[in-house]
């Protein structure tokens, strides 16, 4: 490279120096996949906001991770022991009147339901797929309502990401 062409990059060297680090800092985080032993149920998601891996329980169905902002994420499954359809799974969850539970939002396909709403002062949101093996594997994301605008889009990635076998 001849001299003329370093003085001519200079400018651009120094200005790319002066970016703030965050910018490369961002661009190598990786997500971390889970998938669970038992079910085959899989998620994907930024681990380093959901960092706190809870001890898996003794059944093995599933892992649940906390944030250190109040939120906290779980991916399992269970055996569909009452054939619940994704239709009845949100009938009898747009029914439930405990205290604090409203749900908002729900959708229903062949073989999975959306949910998500007010669980006291949180915000849930919750994917399921129906699976033809009897499992219906669930992604449930909850966080501070007053974080709504940080986790409504991860909360959307991450329950796109839920998979089975």
């Amino acid at each position: 490279m001849t001299r003329l062409h370093l003085i001519r990059r200079l400018p651009l060297a120094i200005a790319l120096s002066s970016l703030p680090a965050v910018v490369t800092a961002t661009a190598v985080a990786k997500p971390f996949t889970y998938v669970n032993a038992r079910f085959g149920t899989a998620c994907t998601f930024p681990d380093e906001i959901f960092s706190d891996r809870l001890p898996e329980p003794e059944n093995g169905d599933g892992q649940q991770w906390l944030s250190t902002d109040g939120a906290s994420l779980t991916c399992s499954g269970i055996y569909n022991i009452d054939n619940d359809t994704p239709k009845s799974f949100v009938t009898g969850e747009r029914a439930n009147t405990g205290p604090g539970y409203k749900v908002t939002y729900s959708k229903t396909g062949k073989n999975w339901a959306v949910l998500s709403g007010i669980k006291g002062d949180k915000v849930f949101y919750d994917r399921r797929l129906f699976g033809k093996d009897g499992v219906i594997r669930s992604v449930w994301v909850e966080y501070p309502a007053s974080l709504k605008a940080k986790y409504d889009p991860l909360a959307g990635s991450i329950a796109a990401s839920l998979r089975g076998p």
